[in-house]
């Protein structure tokens, strides 16, 4: 199977070449904040002109917000714009533009109700302090280097990497991975180079394809499986929240930026600054490690998954726990084993949203009424089943599979929609669209039906 794949590696840059990057990282900013302008401008003339009953066709022309229309406007008034634009390689303004035609696109595709998600707001101007520098090549001189400890970028050259690319330069060689595209950003106080690769992976199987594991995600463990296993929640930045408060109060102590007079940090702020931005990212790096570990051992040793379909913005929404949620990483979670799945062979089921899985007792499959958060463990009164509430809610994850199953085999079930609360008389019956679930793709579970009675949560 073809995929996309990123190969991130970190670099150790010269203070020579840290200006040239510097250099192309405000080129790409100057091509963005010059074309937004231009756009602006013909929108705000073409809104005037409209006002005083210019019929349409005599209306200023609208420029292109295509990345096409917008690069030949920027070559056409480059040499004014930007007299230096020879220094520099034509990536760094293409990157500028292309990130303004997709914002651009964004923008009107969320106007129009044709974008999923939150509305999207209009492009602002890129900030030389805000913005996160970055600068993306697509054509000329990309490669890793024989020794694999230093790879070649446009106008830049060749720059040393701070580890080994010894993963992605076999791949290369061997000729199952071709690079698409390299991006130069900085993260976390210090820079990093990743190469988009398309790359040919060979038929995998997990070492266990008939397993079925349900997963259910949390705070007090970071994931509860079906099996009974339980995987701690480190809490990385509950740990740290001690040295970032001290070097938040070190920052707050010099000083910083002021935009309402214009002022400029000390050094001694933006190095305090700089202390802050890498404890941060240590923080993200564990949390990354841990999630990658853990998705990367579930998909290889089991053939099926089945998560819950969290609302996690929803959740963030609680101030009490939104700091904890937000450090366990549950949308990274699902989102590793979406695709780590479909590299391996498996199938990654969803359960729906209002799947009552922590009120629903995994022996005899009666429903609770209500379930108050605080009782963490599950009493049935039917059956008198008492389990860990995880750890029931992880085996009617894990029940899930063997009806996705059955109802993928009878062909498609029309949807009707499902009660968004548990109702305290009686059951409610609904049925839910079944999707396919084959590698590389996810598919939303059917709720539970036990005999006639199915419960929407």
């Amino acid at each position: 199977m073809r995929t996309i794949q990123a190969y991130r590696f970190a670099l150790d840059l010269t203070p020579g070449q840290e200006r040239a990057v510097n250099a192309h990282v405000g080129a790409a900013r100057v091509a963005h904040n010059w074309a937004l302008a231009r756009v602006k401008a013909v929108m705000d003339q073409r809104a005037a002109e409209r006002s005083y009953g210019v019929p349409d066709e005599l209306l200023t022309p609208s420029l292109p917000w295509s990345l096409a229309g917008l690069r030949k406007a920027w070559n056409a008034a480059k040499a004014e714009a930007a007299p230096w634009w020879g220094e520099v390689s034509k990536e760094a303004f293409n990157t500028g533009l292309d990130a303004l035609a997709r914002g651009l696109k964004n923008w009107a595709d969320s106007r129009k109700g044709g974008r999923a998600g939150r509305p999207v707001g209009f492009p602002r101007f890129k900030s030389r302090r805000r913005a996160t520098p970055s600068v993306r090549f697509t054509t000329g001189a990309v490669r890793v280097e024989p020794d694999r400890r230093h790879v070649v970028l446009p106008r830049l050259g060749r720059l040393k990497l701070h580890e080994s690319a010894r993963k992605l330069a076999r791949r290369v060689d061997n000729g199952t991975a071709g690079i698409m595209s390299a991006t130069v950003r900085r993260d976390g106080g210090r820079w990093h180079v990743s190469f988009t690769v398309e790359v040919q992976r060979a038929e995998r199987q997990p070492a266990r394809p008939g397993s079925v594991v349900g997963v259910d995600v949390g705070i007090k463990h970071l994931a509860v499986l079906s099996t009974g296993e339980l995987v701690d929640n480190p809490r990385h930045l509950v740990a740290a929240q001690a040295r970032l408060r001290a070097l938040g109060r070190a920052c707050s102590r010099k000083s910083g930026p002021d935009r309402r007079t214009g002022r400029r940090p000390s050094n001694r702020w933006q190095r305090a600054s700089n202390r802050l931005g890498r404890a941060h990212a240590r923080v993200a790096n564990l949390r990354r490690d841990g999630l990658h570990k853990l998705t990367t051992r579930l998909a290889h040793e089991h053939g099926s998954i089945v998560v819950e379909d969290l609302n996690v913005a929803g959740m963030l929404r609680n101030r009490r726990l939104a700091r904890h949620i937000a450090d366990a990483g549950f949308a990274e979670i699902r989102r590793q084993l979406a695709y780590k799945t479909g590299w391996n062979g498996g199938r990654l089921l969803v359960a729906d949203r209002w799947y009552p899985s922590s009120k629903t007792c995994s022996g005899c499959g009666a429903v609770k009424a209500k379930l108050a958060l605080r009782e963490r463990e599950y009493e049935c009164e039917a059956c008198g089943l008492v389990i860990d509430r995880d750890r029931n809610a992880a085996r009617n994850l894990a029940a899930l599979a063997a009806e996705f199953n059955n109802t993928a085999e009878s062909g498609s079930v029309t949807a009707r929609g499902a009660d968004q609360k548990t109702r305290a008389r009686g059951q409610v019956a609904v049925k839910r669209e079944p999707g396919t679930a084959s590698a590389g793709k996810t598919g939303t579970v059917p709720t539970a039906r036990r005999g006639n009675r199915s419960c929407a949560h």
